[in-house]
């Protein structure tokens, strides 16, 4: 396993940001109806994650940055794309807020976890499987919408995924919500008793 660095100019890093800097003009592409350039822009993406990813490990260059940016370009994709087809009526609005109130329960639950002296929670199987499937329902459904003819096919399975990562995005949710409030009812030591405790 690689040693995790905190070097922040390395080659992953750069390639990171560069996924970053795609969003906005994926959401525009989206927004603006062209869906046959936001698919391309996703294909780049999912390129330059693969080979941020293969770099990383190869050449030892895993970073704490790259661990932060990396998850974050994935759900700055998946949050765009909702944005953009809830704009459009392509998919409901209540499907958007399903999905943000989900991330935004667990904001809550870090402050939470923070306040108590925790750092975050370690990345649930769940959640990882969750934010694939609803990874990969973007570029299916944004065939069904570039290509009509494909979309008596694109746009079943598009949902299928959608529905599922919806499902287990909530599952892991609530898993967090539970492992959350665990930690949070651990007795901690009072700084009275240990302050009586050094004074004696």
């Amino acid at each position: 396993m690689s040693e995790v660095s905190h070097r922040v100019l390395t080659i992953p890093n750069v390639l990171s940001f560069i996924r970053l800097l795609l969003v906005p003009v994926f959401l525009v592409l989206i927004i603006g109806g062209q869906d046959g350039y936001a698919l391309l822009v996703l294909v780049i993406s999912s390129v330059t994650d693969f080979l941020d990813g293969q770099i990383a490990r190869r050449f030892h260059q895993v970073s704490r940055l790259g661990q932060l940016l990396d998850p974050a370009a994935d759900r700055l994709f998946i949050f765009a794309a909702l944005v953009g087809f809830a704009v459009r009526g392509v998919i409901p609005w209540w499907l958007f807020i399903v999905i943000v109130a989900r991330d935004v329960m667990l904001l809550v639950l870090g402050i939470a976890g923070a306040n108590f002296g925790y750092g975050p929670l370690p990345v649930h199987h769940l959640g990882k499987m969750a934010t694939l499937f609803l990874f990969y329902a973007l570029p299916i459904l944004m065939i069904g919408q570039a290509f009509p003819d494909a979309a008596a096919i694109a746009n079943p399975i598009g949902w299928a995924f959608v529905l599922w990562g919806v499902f287990l995005y909530w599952w892991a949710g609530i898993v967090y919500l539970a492992q959350t409030v665990r930690i949070i009812r651990i007795p901690r030591a009072e700084p009275a008793a240990e302050s009586d405790t050094l004074n004696s």
